[in-house]
């Protein structure tokens, strides 16, 4: 009787054994196939919830870097509108000084004219484009057109000003600015009245007006002005952007050290745990041959 409860323990213990050297062997196995160590909360709860919450912060960085990567794209194309305007009134100024001569044929005063009207129309269109989601880049509150004309060319501007655009940690960037800021003076002159007035002078063969001049020329500085703080806002943007990524980066390193197996120790521990099971396996095959275990069956 002895003999028999001793062989059936050690006939369960063999098993439980090898039960248990498989059931490791195939997590090891597991592992290799999907490089994670861990497989079930089970395995670590607290760094479960790790992972957890670094998946959050993973969400939120995703719509934080798309938030960035479109308040980039506004900075740059409000940027390179604002180039494009500050050339246009350039040549502006540059037809202004040749209009002064005194010399200009009426039909050389007339292509002046033409010209200065052009360049309002080009100006005005470059105030009116829209961003990537349609908006208008130097709009108001609302999605009205940023510029229009009205009577003797002056300029109608959309109330308000376009909301700041999020970009995470609590912040937020005015990624545009409303035209009036920059096509229109302190004193209500804007760009369209000035540009009319001084094309009503060439065309009827007059002094050209100085306060019209003195207009154009600060809607000019004015432009210049407005350039260069939008692309201080685009830095800003810029590096709150490798911040971001910064952070994305060593959320990836703690998800690793928690999560990712180290492929060449747990092929080793793979190695090992078969190396071990199958002698195991030997071991009980070799000694349930003996006839006591025959006896017993």
């Amino acid at each position: 009787m002895s003999n028999n409860i001793s062989t059936g323990l050690f006939y369960s213990r063999s098993t439980a054994s090898m039960q248990k050297l498989q059931a490791q062997f195939d997590r090891l196995n597991e592992q290799v196939s999907t490089g994670k160590k861990l497989l079930a909360p089970s395995d670590d709860s607290v760094g479960y919830q790790r992972l957890q919450v670094i998946g959050r912060a993973n969400a939120d960085g995703v719509q934080d870097a798309a938030n960035v990567k479109l308040a980039q794209a506004t900075l740059q194309q409000a940027g390179s509108s604002l180039s494009q305007m500050n050339e246009r009134l350039q040549r502006a100024s540059e037809l202004v000084l040749q209009g002064k001569n005194g010399t200009n044929s009426d039909t050389a005063k007339a292509a002046i004219a033409t010209e200065l009207q052009g360049i309002l129309e080009s100006v005005v269109a470059l105030a009116n484009g829209k961003d990537a989601r349609g908006m208008p880049l130097f709009g108001g509150k609302d999605a009205d057109a940023a510029v229009t004309k009205g009577s003797g060319s002056a300029l109608r501007f959309a109330e308000g000003k376009a909301a700041a655009m999020p970009i995470g940690d609590g912040q937020s960037v005015e990624a545009t600015v409303n035209a009036r800021d920059f096509l229109a003076t302190k004193d209500g002159a804007d760009l369209g009245s000035a540009i009319a007035a001084i094309v009503a002078a060439l065309r009827a063969g007059e002094t050209l007006p100085s306060d019209a001049a003195d207009t154009l020329a600060t809607v000019a500085d004015q432009v210049t002005a407005t350039q260069a703080s939008l692309g201080a806002r685009e830095a800003r943007v810029d590096l709150h952007a490798a911040q971001l990524k910064t952070a994305a980066n060593d959320r990836e390193v703690m998800r690793a050290a928690i999560e990712d197996a180290d492929p060449t120790e747990t092929i080793v521990q793979l190695q090992k745990t078969m190396t071990i099971l199958q002698a195991t396996q030997a071991s009980f095959s070799k000694l349930s041959s003996l006839s006591l275990f025959s006896y017993l069956r």
